[in-house]
This record gives C-alpha cells, structure tokens and sequence, in this order.
C-alpha cells in the first residue's frame, strides 16, 4: 500500500478540523502544483494512507493519520471565479486540477519538524529534501513505520 504525506495550514484545515467529522469524506482541494496534482490524480488510490502535517505555523509536524477515500476527481475551485484557486485556463472538458477526498483515521502523538530532521534514518525523506515546497509527497514503507513508532512513543 503506498503512503503520502499532505500539508495543510492548520486555520484552513487541520486534524482537530477532521477529527470533528471522521466519517465526513473531506475534499483536497487547492493543490496548484503539477507534481502534487499528478500525486493525486495517477497515483493515490483509495484507501492510501497519509500523515497529516501541519504546515506553515508555529510549531509545524504531523499531527495524525488520514485515508484516501475517493478516486481523483476536478477540483471545483478550479471553476469558481470568487474562489482563490479559480483558473481562467481550466475547462469542464479539460480540467487542470484535481483532488481526492480524505477522511480522518486517527490522531497521533504530534511529531515536530525538528524531531523528524533529528533522525538520521529519515535523512532522504522528501519532506525533508533541502527546498522540498510540495504539499504531497510519497512516504516510503520504512519511513512510514519508524514514523508510526516515533508518534506511539510520544
């Protein structure tokens, strides 16, 4: 099973915001990068697991565990004059954009961005690639498990 990481800024969305509603399919809406959106769009699959970051605040790091629940679809803020993400290029017949709904599986120990580059065993971590901006990024299986360890430990 392939997993991802998603970064969301936690006043526009965060766990707290899905685990509100965990059986409530929450759609990512938003993503204006390719690679993301190819994320999206050719390789997550329903029932894909993500760890769910909060970026862009205080104390950034994953706060928990979401599931991809829908195959990718337009994003309808691509079509929307009023919204920030409107795209004047983007059609009904051709879309640009896409994205995938997710739904809350669970709240982990939250694991800051510091502890994480403190650990040489994820040192090639996408997310931790020098200049790495993308807000979706594969995460290996090994990855993945010591993750999970590092936020039962915490």
């Amino acid at each position: 099973m392939p997993y991802w990481l998603m970064k969301s800024e936690p006043d526009e969305l965060s766990i707290d915001d899905l685990a509100a509603a965990p059986a409530t399919p929450i759609p990512w809406f938003g993503v204006r990068n390719y690679q993301a959106r190819n994320f999206m769009r050719d390789d997550m699959r329903v029932g894909d697991l993500i760890l769910f970051y909060h970026s862009s605040c205080a104390e950034p790091g994953i706060a928990g565990v979401v599931e991809v629940v829908s195959v990718a679809y337009p994003d309808e803020t691509q079509f929307d004059t009023a919204s920030k993400y409107y795209d004047a290029k983007a059609t009904r017949e051709t879309p640009r954009w896409f994205n995938v709904d997710v739904r809350f599986v669970r709240k982990g120990g939250f694991l800051p961005l510091r502890r994480l580059r403190d650990c040489p065993a994820l040192a090639g971590m996408r997310l931790l690639a020098k200049g790495s901006r993308l807000s979706i990024t594969p995460v290996e299986a090994d990855e993945w498990r010591l993750i999970e360890s590092l936020t039962a430990a915490s």
